[in-house]
């Protein structure tokens, strides 16, 4: 269990000890934004990928102060060679798009989203101990439905990419606290917000968790709710590349699947990805495009219906 004075315990089963700064002084309100999400469903390396856009209807309105206080709302330093940022800038020979020769099929109807590792910048809750990670991280970028418990992955502020890699033992709530699970008609009680754990219950019984800056996100917490068995690890999960990778259903798009997508034929790569990731929440013809972040969190990516895409299954 965590002792650390001011630090929150996690994955103990006691409520951790009080934070020493006033509570309650500030509290941010819950709006709705656009934001990419993730479900908890544990795909191949236990990594969790992101919902629908439009399943996501609710955040944190983030206050000027603790904007600044996060280093603001860019994604910062990268390391590791991760651009943020627009298409893919790679100069590399452009393939072509599919020919009478090509031996796969078209496939259509299909949905078509993007991902990336999250940026732990964007976030303004305190910063907490972890297991498998050095030093402390933001809370929300660990456990909100917007961070990397529901992205797989996310950059830290020292520029490296982190990710999940136990999902433990807990789904999903929304932000008034009632408990959600992802389906193919969409999350069964709401938007998610934060994993079942890791955060208080305000005295309405919805989820708040303490900012880095002092106070609360949503009034001040009274009871807090553990979270077991979660661990995270540094490095990507998985050799993804930026406009070259996706997330697929494997039983409509098998694993190692070459995928040309004519929406992104301008992307670097001439629309061909690689199918490499799975994810809870892509189910049947849905895609999901592993792309560098955007240059801003309010930013959600393409959220593409009704795509004509062409898929050559792999040789076995």
């Amino acid at each position: 269990m965590v002792k650390d004075y001011g630090q929150i315990n996690l994955h103990g089963s006691d409520p951790p000890r009080p934070i020493p700064f006033p509570l309650g002084t500030r509290s941010v309100a819950p709006r709705p934004v656009p934001f990419p999400s993730t479900p908890m469903t544990p795909p191949p390396r236990t990594r969790a990928r992101r919902a629908l856009i439009a399943l996501l209807v609710s955040a944190i309105a983030i206050p000027s102060a603790a904007v600044a206080a996060s280093g603001g709302a860019g994604v910062g330093p990268i390391a590791s060679g991760a651009p943020s940022g627009g298409l893919d800038p790679t100069s590399v020979p452009v393939p072509s798009s599919p020919s009478k020769s090509s031996k796969g099929k078209w496939l259509r109807g299909v949905a078509v989203t993007e991902y990336w590792p999250v940026p732990e910048s964007w976030f303004v809750g305190q910063l907490v101990s972890v297991p498998g990670l050095p030093g402390k991280h933001r809370v929300d970028w660990l456990y909100s439905a917007f961070g990397v418990s529901m992205q797989g992955e996310g950059i830290g502020l020292d520029g490296r990419i982190y990710h999940i890699a136990s999902l433990g033992h807990a789904g999903w709530v929304t932000s008034d606290g009632r408990s959600t699970t992802p389906g193919s008609d969409g999350w069964s009680g709401g938007a998610p917000y934060w994993r079942a754990g890791g955060f208080w219950r305000n005295s309405a019984r919805e989820v708040t968790y303490p900012l880095e800056i002092g106070g609360w996100s949503n009034g001040p917490g009274v009871k807090y709710v553990p979270l077991r068995g979660v661990t995270f690890a540094a490095g990507p999960s998985l050799p993804l590349k930026y406009y070259q990778s996706i997330a697929v259903d494997p039983s409509v798009i098998a694993l190692g699947s070459r995928v040309y997508i004519p929406a992104y034929r301008a992307d670097g790569h001439g629309g061909w990805f690689v199918a490499q990731d799975t994810g809870g929440a892509i189910i049947g013809r849905h895609v999901d495009v592993y792309r560098t972040p955007p240059a801003a969190a309010t930013d959600p990516g393409q959220d593409l219906t009704d795509q004509r895409i062409y898929v050559i299954a792999p040789r076995h």
